[in-house]
């Protein structure tokens, strides 16, 4: 958001803008958390069948893991479970929003990196396009915490 040292084009809309920051704040949250739980409901439980992915377990997780080099992938599997399952609604209600954004946005650059290594960029083929924009958007909330519209902020008095 502008600062009052920042001139606006139309200054008469500087109190609009200071008013809606913290809905667009939690709107942002809302979406990079929430975009986690489908992905994880696909990728564990067989959720959306037909939906371009072929893991629906996580025994085939953990065994696609295992292929891949990533050890234990047991433990691998349960980190991806917790950043999709905690992690991202975490972020969605804004409770330990840093530490929550930290895990979604780290993840989300782990995915980023199989997903250039084995498909490339766009995200039609499978690249990393797709979730290095999700680990863009998470990232300000690592920095920023959640916001006024946080339960950080609404149960703690500060944004954790």
């Amino acid at each position: 958001m502008p600062d009052s040292a920042t001139p606006l084009l139309w200054p008469e809309l500087g109190e609009v803008y200071r008013a809606l920051m913290p809905w667009g704040w939690a709107g942002l949250r809302l979406v990079v958390g929430l975009a986690l739980v489908p992905h994880g409901l696909r990728l564990f439980y067989g959720f959306f069948k037909g939906s371009g992915s072929k893991l629906s377990n996580f025994s085939q997780l953990r065994g696609m893991l295992h292929a891949q080099g990533y050890r234990p992938a047991f433990l691998c599997g349960a980190l991806i479970w917790a950043a999709e399952f905690i992690a991202g609604p975490l972020l969605v209600l804004g409770l330990f929003t840093r530490p929550a954004a930290l895990v979604c946005c780290l993840f989300l650059l782990v995915s980023a990196y199989e997903h250039a290594r084995m498909d490339g960029y766009f995200w039609n083929k499978l690249g990393l396009e797709y979730p290095l924009v999700w680990a863009a958007g998470a990232l300000p909330f690592i920095f920023g915490g959640g916001g006024l519209l946080s339960l950080d902020h609404a149960l703690l008095g500060w944004q954790f």
